[in-house]
């Protein structure tokens, strides 16, 4: 899961060289933190949250597969 958010943010991004996700592992619950720069930040999280939204759609989604829960936190 890791991999498929760096790759939206990447694509998403203009330096996608400062895109960075951590993984903090639970048992049920997988917190991933996307970090990229400060002028990126519109473009990821888009207008109203829209884009955010729809990252964190497609980790839901995916996450039923694997029966775990992904959560995408977005740092400063």
């Amino acid at each position: 899961m890791k991999e498929l958010v760096e790759l939206i943010a990447k694509s998403l991004v203009d330096r996608p060289e400062a895109v960075d996700v951590i993984e903090v592992g639970g048992e049920q619950t997988t917190v991933l933190e996307l970090k990229v720069a400060p002028e990126d930040l519109g473009k990821v999280i888009g207008k109203q949250g829209r884009t955010v939204r729809s990252i964190r759609t497609i980790l839901s989604a995916a996450g039923m597969k694997q029966r775990k829960r992904f959560v995408l936190q977005i740092l400063d």
